[in-house]
């Protein structure tokens, strides 16, 4: 993700790092503050998975349904979601379901006070809790209107910044917090992806764990394939499928015939709801 709001270009510049479906509960008791409702059951997948900018066309997705890949992430909305997507509608979420891939939603929301990139909408100290709410609520319509139904994931998109800024990282995590309230009231599972030296280290290390989200993906660009060997904190956190590891940035790669510049994602964690 780190530049999926970007060109290919800046993106170099401004951050210079087969699986199986099952369905599960898993991940459910990480979570605190849901819902005291019935529950969909979860759906998880473990396996390769891919994030690209712009979700590829229906016959590029035919092409690359090789069995290498068997779930790919697409960007349901935010106000810095970086590219436009042609593709992603409810139509072509049926299709590619129906050839067998897994879904995993993206929202990339507002971003932290203290970053230094430019973003369209950012949060502050007194915006953090309302803009979590408001934003949360238009993941969930996004990915509702898509055909990703409730039990569904959605992953919040929150790209680095310096977390020893003790205000700013506060204001982030109140954000975070209300977002992810504001996704288990409607039913839908909170996740979050990271940079293991920033982002995801200010959710995996916070001493308060209410209200944060119980499935983590971490971005650690070191071209292993796991999601154990180089997680970088306690063994008993994120387990039970609550774990994806983004492991490798920029990969061109062709398959059926068709090309397409993915990041490469080890994934054992929830996926979405369709159909």
């Amino acid at each position: 993700m780190a530049g999926h709001r970007q060109s290919k270009k800046r993106r170099y510049v401004t951050w210079a790092v087969a699986g199986t479906a099952v369905v599960a509960g898993a991940g459910i008791a990480a979570q605190t503050s849901m819902a005291a409702t019935a529950w969909p059951a979860q759906k998880t997948f473990t396996g390769r998975a891919f994030d690209t900018c712009t979700a590829p066309s229906l016959s590029a997705m035919k092409a690359w349904h090789t069995g290498y890949y068997g779930a790919a992430a697409v960007y349901v909305g935010g106000k810095n979601r970086g590219c436009a997507q042609p593709n992603l509608t409810a139509s072509w979420v049926k299709s590619v379901n129906s050839l067998g891939w897994k879904l995993i939603p993206i929202y990339v929301g507002a971003q932290p006070p203290c970053q230094t990139s430019r973003s369209p909408e950012k949060l502050t100290a007194s915006t953090a809790a309302s803009l979590g709410a408001s934003d949360a609520k238009d993941a969930v319509a996004k990915a509702s209107a898509l055909g990703m139904k409730a039990g569904s994931p959605v992953y919040l998109d929150m790209e680095p910044y310096d977390i020893t800024n003790k205000a700013c990282n506060d204001a982030v995590l109140t954000y975070v917090r209300s977002f992810m309230k504001t996704l288990r009231g409607k039913t839908y599972r909170g996740g979050y992806y990271g940079f293991t030296s920033s982002s995801a280290k200010a959710i995996a290390t916070a001493p308060n764990k209410t209200d944060l989200p119980g499935n983590l993906w971490y971005a650690l660009w070191d071209k292993q394939y796991t999601t154990t060997a180089d997680w970088p904190w306690g063994p008993t956190q994120f387990t039970g499928h609550s774990r994806a590891h983004q492991y490798m940035v920029n990969s061109k790669e062709t398959r059926g015939g068709v090309t397409l510049t993915v990041d490469r994602d080890a994934w054992d964690a929830p996926v979405a709801v369709v159909g």
